[in-house]
């Protein structure tokens, strides 16, 4: 991708659907974003390759949610984190499949993928989440 055809957060939700984590890796410097944006942070380079993420990782940090937007209300307390993927870059999201008082940092952690339940306040695409790999 170059110049005008960006790295969009359209093409980051069709690797979603497909179970895969796509990131936007600098042409000038290498550094890889996600989520994508317009210009690189490091070299403001306006262009981009799309490349897949690894899926695995390990917890930097986490907090834990007890009081939760609307949309979640059902599914709290959850673990929130930022996890450190194999090739540095560093993605937020939940943490599932896994009970609180085990959350450690430093933990392995995988993404995985799901379909998002339709709501009329919620925008509509493909989720990822964190589970002990």
């Amino acid at each position: 991708m170059s110049g005008k055809e960006q790295f969009t957060i359209e093409r980051l939700c069709q690797g979603l659907s497909q179970g895969k984590l796509l990131g936007g890796k600098c042409v000038k410097c290498r550094k890889i974003h996600f989520p994508p944006r317009p210009l690189c942070d490091k070299c403001f380079s306006d262009r981009f390759e799309q490349v897949e993420i690894s899926p695995n990782g390990k917890l930097l940090t986490y907090t834990i949610i007890h009081i939760a937007p609307s949309q979640f209300q059902a599914m709290a307390p959850y673990a929130m984190g930022i996890v450190q993927m194999e090739n540095g870059l560093k993605v937020p999201g939940m943490i599932r499949d896994v009970a609180a008082d085990k959350i450690k940092i430093g933990m392995s952690l995988k993404i995985m993928f799901e379909s998002c339940i339709p709501t009329s306040n919620w925008p509509q695409w493909p989720r990822y989440y964190f589970k002990p790999a």
